[in-house]
């Protein structure tokens, strides 16, 4: 091979290279070229399950055709979508002729985030629900089809699905006064022998994209999600931090397409079969939430002798409004389970206490703010006596601090900690102190303290109600902006949030000098972390809401002048005075308890100690 030779197929192979570089395609056109290949699998995989439901809806049907070459509802397939209006005084919904079913709803005492307009749960494109239907020849899918309103009042109609005059699918729904509850019912009129008579179900796909209605993106996507009730068992959800699906094997009672303070849902009196869930995240800047869908089965007679019953709720996640669902009802629907309360104790402490309370302060008219401190207040004098019982246990190890520090110089060898101990809690045994003595009441407030937290990020009546400089108690009260975002903390600084923050550390302060009894040698190094806490809780709560926020800023407020007035009132020299009085007799003490273990724990570390050094010594 000669020189011109390998230089041409050089050339070649560098053209080649070339070529297939400059004519790869970019990243853009990459993935435009897979959303192409994901379309078809869509189209394609929904052309399956439609063929699957239809071979399962008509496997026991007659093989012989009872039609001619002309659609059951041809004459549907053609019409002007039309717009059809229902309302009552607390609700208005929108239906489109085309499909039947329920395209827009507005809540008449709610606000959009202008605090203007009524707000709007759902519209056009953003909603979408389907039933299919089956006969031997096809599968008829009521989003294709044309219905004409019929009995038509302020608050009912009827949406009719046409075959001829005699043989048509009914919806009929109808709104009652002061109610978000929309009655809504499928019954098959004439149909005998023009639908599958075998199938016994109707097939459900409904899907929703919730929109962002509040403020905070964050938080109202923490609280948004997927809920659904089985059957005769409790509430489950799919989760709210990212995308997820699951397919339900029992029976459910119903299904809420869920926002932080409103809820789709969808109810059956039947119960719904192979139920499949999905949720998916949206974007930020997007306007909504979630993206959520779910595919289902119910009951339904095809001869028309039994409608199919069902329900739909569009409205505010408020307790009480949910729970009043429930009256005269044989089996609960438990719809209140989509206002989160916490765990069951914490739930009973919210249900029976802090809603009621809240309710009460509610009631004399007073602006939120108002209402949160006296709650606040109120909670604080409940429990206060184990306020009380845990200062006056941390009292009495502080004024024994003396003591204890000539025990500490006793034994400063590291060796002689296990010693040092054991007398530290003789001691303590000896003035009949506790170190325990205030955990059993701090114990006892958390389900109180811990129920409030709970209770406020899903208070609706907190939504859109200012206080201060705080616009919205409901989300987060930007008082600066930065024109960055700062990791872990945001594009904003909450007020509420850094008052929170600052009588936190006032709080450890004083909780430091009030622990600081001189038993725990590691005290002095679990400062900073104690400081710490408060720290990073702003950076933690800095996008929850600012009702929230104020809350504990009150709350940790009234623990730090509770504090000082116990320390101001509290002569020390007399409880130590007390403690002597009371003190005991070493001789006639008989240790029990933590004291006995240390003091057997004791004897077989010095026992370990004295047969490694004879073994030592041995060798």
């Amino acid at each position: 091979m000669d020189k011109n030779t390998i230089t041409g197929l050089v050339l070649i192979a560098l053209l080649l290279i070339g070529f297939s570089i400059l004519s790869r395609p970019s990243k853009e056109q990459l993935a435009a070229q897979q959303r192409y290949y994901d379309s078809i699998a869509q189209v394609q995989q929904r052309e399956a399950d439609l063929r699957a439901k239809a071979e399962a809806a008509l496997a026991n049907e007659q093989k012989q055709s009872l039609y001619d070459s002309t659609s059951l509802f041809f004459q549907a397939l053609h019409g002007t979508d039309e717009l059809v209006t229902i309302q009552n005084d607390v609700a208005q919904l929108t239906l489109n002729t085309k499909g039947g079913t329920i395209c827009k709803s507005v809540l008449k005492d709610y606000m959009e985030q202008d605090k203007k307009t009524p707000i709007t749960l759902f519209r056009g494109e953003d909603v979408n629900l389907n039933f299919l239907f089956y006969n031997q020849r096809e599968t008829i899918l009521t989003e294709n089809y044309y219905f004409t309103p019929v009995d038509r009042t302020d608050s009912t109609v009827t949406m009719r699905l046409q075959a001829d005059s005699a043989s048509y699918i009914d919806f009929r729904y109808a709104m009652h006064p002061g109610s978000y509850l929309v009655d809504f019912s499928i019954q098959a009129v004439g149909m005998d022998g023009k639908l599958a008579s075998t199938n016994k179900h109707v097939d459900i796909e409904w899907s929703q994209r919730a929109r962002q209605l509040e403020k905070g993106y964050t938080y109202e996507n923490r609280l948004a999600e997927l809920t659904y009730k089985r059957a005769g068992e409790g509430t489950d959800n799919l989760s709210a931090n990212g995308d997820d699906q699951e397919d339900v094997v029992e029976p459910v009672t119903w299904i809420a397409f869920k926002n932080q303070f409103f809820s789709s849902v969808l109810i059956t009196d039947a119960n719904f079969e192979k139920t499949s869930l999905s949720s998916k995240m949206e974007p930020k800047e997007s306007g909504y939430i979630k993206d959520y869908a779910a595919e289902m089965n119910t009951a339904f007679d095809p001869t028309g002798q039994q409608p199919t019953q069902m329900y739909f709720y569009f409205g505010p996640n408020h307790y009480k409004t949910l729970s009043a669902l429930d009256n005269d009802r044989v089996e609960d629907w438990d719809l209140n389970k989509l206002v989160y309360l916490g765990w069951p104790i914490i739930r009973w402490v919210n249900k029976w206490i802090i809603i009621n309370i809240f309710d009460w302060l509610q009631g004399w008219g007073l602006s939120m703010g108002v209402v949160l401190l006296l709650l606040t207040v109120i909670v604080k004098i409940v429990i206060y006596p184990t306020t009380w019982k845990t200062y006056m246990s941390s009292a009495k190890m502080r004024v024994l601090k003396p003591k204890i520090d000539e025990i500490n110089q006793k034994y400063p060898k590291q060796e002689d900690a296990m010693k040092k101990q054991q007398e530290i809690m003789g001691l303590y045994s000896q003035y009949g102190v506790s170190p325990m003595g205030g955990c059993l009441p701090m114990l006892l407030q958390m389900p109180i303290i811990i129920a409030l937290f709970m209770f406020i990020p899903s208070a609706i009546e907190l939504r859109q109600q200012s206080f201060l400089w705080a616009d919205d108690l409901s989300t987060y009260d930007a008082f600066i902006h930065f024109p960055f975002r700062i990791p872990f903390l945001g594009s904003h600084l909450s007020l509420f949030c850094v008052l929170m923050t600052v009588t936190q550390i006032l709080n450890t302060k004083f909780m430091m000098q009030q622990q600081d009894t001189g038993a725990n040698p590691q005290m002095a190094a679990m400062k900073w972390m104690s400081y710490l806490m408060p720290i990073m809780f702003l950076f933690i709560l800095n996008e929850y809401p600012s009702g929230l926020n104020y809350y504990y800023f009150i709350s940790t407020l009234v623990s730090v002048l509770t504090t000082i007035i116990l320390r101001k009132t509290t002569n020390e020299e007399k409880l130590l005075a007390q403690l002597e009085a009371n003190k005991k007799d070493p001789k006639q003490m008989r240790k029990t308890g933590f004291a006995a273990r240390l003091e057997a724990m004791q004897k077989q570390a010095e026992e370990l100690q004295r047969q490694q050094q004879q073994q030592k010594q041995r060798k």
